[in-house]
């Protein structure tokens, strides 16, 4: 159960992007945390992009500087403001994960980070359909969120981290099998990769090209 810090860490700026830092440090610092997700993809200027759950646009600003057509969603309208004064090059909408406004096939990359585990397992799956149903086949998705610690010397650090400031869902994360319930939807994946003692994992999924 997170406490009073978690809505604090929402509502202050400065507060979200410290404890980010201090976090990020197991990874190499924030900015390479933000990067994780996106390393491998093939991002040029006409490649469109939705930065899903896009918040204040932490990864959103890295998007832009390699595609000119990258959209920022997010449920929050409070986030939409803060994106948008963050990074004006990129395109937002207001609207949920799990029913974006959007049409099929519509993106090349859709990316997330550290977002999925804010979602219960009801909602989560039914994201990753609707990924699929916007990316255009032969699309990625990729993504980087929580994950069991393979080293249990991380696990500390992290339960400590999800008590301060996460709720049950993303404790409901780190028993799910995400590039399963991936593979369920009818991705393909293309890579996972642990970091920080396993306790992060990043996945790029593929949507197969129609036969």
């Amino acid at each position: 159960m997170a406490t009073i810090l978690r809505d604090w860490s929402y509502r202050y700026q400065w507060l979200y992007d410290t404890i980010t830092s201090v976090a990020a440090v197991a990874v190499g610092g924030e900015k390479r945390l933000r990067q994780l997700p996106l390393q491998g993809l093939d991002i040029q200027p006409e490649t469109e992009v939705l930065d899903l759950c896009c918040g204040a646009g932490q990864v959103t600003r890295f998007l832009v500087e390699s595609s000119n057509r990258v959209t920022g969603l997010d449920a929050s309208p409070f986030a939409i403001k803060r994106a948008k004064d963050n990074v004006p090059q990129a395109q937002y909408i207001q609207g949920f994960a799990e029913n974006m406004p959007l049409g099929e096939c519509q993106f090349d990359v859709v990316q997330t980070s550290a977002a999925l585990h804010e979602m219960n397992p009801q909602q989560l799956r039914q994201i990753l359909k609707e990924v699929y149903r916007v990316l255009k086949p032969g699309g990625t998705f990729a993504l980087i969120d929580f994950h069991q610690p393979t080293n249990k010397l991380f696990f500390p650090g992290l339960a400590m981290f999800l008590w301060l400031f996460e709720t049950e869902t993303a404790w409901q994360l780190l028993e799910m099998d995400l590039a399963k319930e991936l593979e369920d939807v009818g991705f393909g994946i293309g890579k996972q990769q642990l970091y920080a003692g396993g306790s992060l994992q990043a996945i790029h999924a593929k949507k197969p090209y129609m036969k």
